[in-house]
């Protein structure tokens, strides 16, 4: 399947959840806020919450630093 993956597209296997993008995408399940259409998806809910055709995702990383 067709998504948008932070502006740039991507090629998913039908059936794919959040969890499977972002693994797919090299990201750490608990370093990352995942957006699906302008909505949150809570990370209890990525296994569940299986994406579709044109699809828009934002991933959005978190970063440590300051003091």
């Amino acid at each position: 399947m067709h998504l948008m993956v932070n502006g740039q597209e991507k090629e998913l296997a039908a059936g794919s959840t959040v969890a499977d993008l972002v693994a797919d995408c090299g990201f750490r399940p608990g370093s990352v806020v995942v957006e699906r259409n302008e909505e949150i998806v809570s990370g209890e809910a990525w296994r569940d919450v299986q994406l579709a055709t044109d699809d828009v995702i934002e991933i959005v990383q978190f970063m440590g630093g300051g003091c």
